[in-house]
């Protein structure tokens, strides 16, 4: 009886998106690091007790733009990002760059 090969995740990527560094797989990962900070964001809110609607407010943004952000973080500029955090949630933002 043959087993089969189970790949990881890093196998799969590999195969399907391509070696780290190429266009098809830091398009991926760039994609991935989006969706994290919408969950982060959904994530934090809930916490905060706060509706999508309540923390439009906060920021003078829309409900659906924060449906948005929360769902796919690709569109949030750095400004957004950092109105969420101080005004709606009264936290702070802090960014890490590797090399």
């Amino acid at each position: 009886m043959k087993k089969e090969h189970i790949s990881t995740w890093k196998e799969i990527k590999d195969s399907v998106y391509g070696k780290k560094e190429t266009s098809r797989r830091d398009e991926l990962e760039r994609d991935f690091e989006s969706f994290k900070i919408g969950l982060l964001l959904r994530k934090a809110r809930e916490e905060k007790k706060l509706t999508q609607e309540q923390l439009a407010e906060l920021i003078n943004k829309k409900r659906t733009y924060i449906s948005r952000v929360e769902n796919n973080g690709s569109n949030l500029t750095l400004k957004t990002l950092f109105d969420i955090v101080e005004k709606g949630f009264g936290g702070k933002v802090k960014i890490s760059i590797e090399l």
